[in-house]
């Protein structure tokens, strides 16, 4: 009898970033309460090994993006830890693999494990529904079954031949409906009257390369027109030194807090947040933070990525809403000048337009209604009827 239906499956799994980490993390959650004696291991963070994951490398190997040079510079490496890893599962056999999130890392990594006979899973539908329509193909023939954070996307994968579960977002259910902003204030030292901005440049080091000076000279002009504002930083500790060196060039270092990691501290204390367009956009719109969601990347990666773009929105509270409903910058709009003036913007509103900011905060939370499951039961059951096909 295999290992998984005595109760003792061993799971490999692929996470590439901080916020892979956070979602596999929840899963193995949800897979440890069902199955004790499981066992798992692969490519992942700090978040998994508190659930007795066996990284066999750092997910931060992983963490890049872009096109052209960004990962170029990159690519052997990156092969050739997929190679050793493939050739690690095709010995060990796992009884499923799960890849969270890394879609150009884990679909390869999953159609040959998959040609191979091991069951596969992607975590984290591929947003063919914003951009690289063209991967629809590849996961059909990558994955046995995707799970879906979003719950328009199981009825579009069924229209495109891919089987896949709802299973709600993880943070909707980490993240409190109403945050303790004086809480998380007092942990990071400020005081509940402080008005409070978040700059969050990223958790990729092209992400800091391209946007962490801009921001912090944006966080310059805004401290220039309220002197009193708190700046607050949530640094990946990879990434610190490079965040710290942008904010001295932009002579903010000493006008700034940097902490370690808090991102989600950091949000529920802001006011406002300047950010990176990405996933850390949602858990702001789950905290009920206005924001001013800015991106840049290189020159090659912009213009393919604008061919690549099927809505107007890139923002996920943007997307998830189907308008605008906070501001966007993106390449050359997102100069210092207009992140500064959407901040201020918002922090003006904040003083004098109570109802404008309280519609605000409903749309976000209907949305982190909408996005509400048990995720870790919802994934486990749907892992489970897989494992016993």
């Amino acid at each position: 009898m295999p290992a998984a239906l005595r109760g003792k499956p061993f799971v490999a799994m692929v996470a590439g970033e901080a916020s892979g980490d956070l979602l596999a993390g929840l899963l193995l959650d949800g897979f440890k309460k069902r199955w004790p004696q499981l066992t798992a291991g692969g490519i992942g963070g700090p978040q998994m090994a508190r659930h007795g994951f066996d990284a066999w490398w750092p997910h931060h190997k992983l963490a890049v993006h872009g096109y052209g040079w960004d990962v170029l510079r990159k690519y052997r490496e990156i092969v050739g830890i997929r190679n050793q890893l493939q050739a690690r599962l095709l010995a060990q056999r796992p009884d499923i693999f799960i890849g969270v999130d890394a879609p150009d890392f884990n679909l390869d990594l999953e159609r040959n494990l998959r040609a191979q006979g091991i069951k596969t899973v992607h975590f984290v539908c591929p947003s063919i529904w914003a951009w690289r329509a063209e991967r629809a193909a590849k996961i059909r023939a990558s994955v046995d079954h995707v799970l879906c954070i979003f719950p328009f996307e199981p009825e579009l994968l069924a229209g495109l031949g891919i089987a896949a579960t709802y299973v709600g977002h993880p943070l909707a259910n980490v993240i409190p409906f109403e945050p303790d902003k004086d809480a998380a204030r007092a942990v990071l030292g400020l005081q509940p009257t402080d008005r409070v901005l978040a700059v969050l440049p990223g958790s990729r080091a092209s992400e800091v390369k391209h946007l962490a000076l801009c921001f912090f000279q944006a966080a310059a002009l805004v401290k220039r027109a309220q002197e009193a504002i708190k700046i607050i930083v949530p640094a990946v500790p990879a990434l610190r030194p490079a965040i710290e060196a942008a904010a001295a060039q932009a002579g903010m270092l000493d006008q700034v807090t940097i902490v370690n990691g808090q991102s989600h501290t950091v949000l529920a204390a802001c006011d406002v947040t300047l950010i990176a367009s990405g996933t850390a956009t949602l858990e702001a719109a789950l905290y009920k933070r206005p924001m001013v969601i800015a991106y840049r990347m290189g020159w090659l990666s912009w213009q393919i990525m604008r061919r690549k773009q099927l809505q107007p929105w890139v923002g996920l509270p943007n997307i998830l809403s189907s308008e605008f409903i906070v501001p966007e910058l993106l390449q050359e709009q997102a100069s210092p000048q207009a992140l500064a003036s959407a901040v201020l913007q918002w922090l003006d509103d904040l003083d004098h337009q109570p109802a404008k900011m309280a519609a605000l905060h409903h749309r976000f939370l209907a949305l982190h209604r909408s996005l509400q499951r048990d995720t870790s039961q919802l994934a486990t059951d749907a892992i489970e009827k897989i494992l016993t096909n």
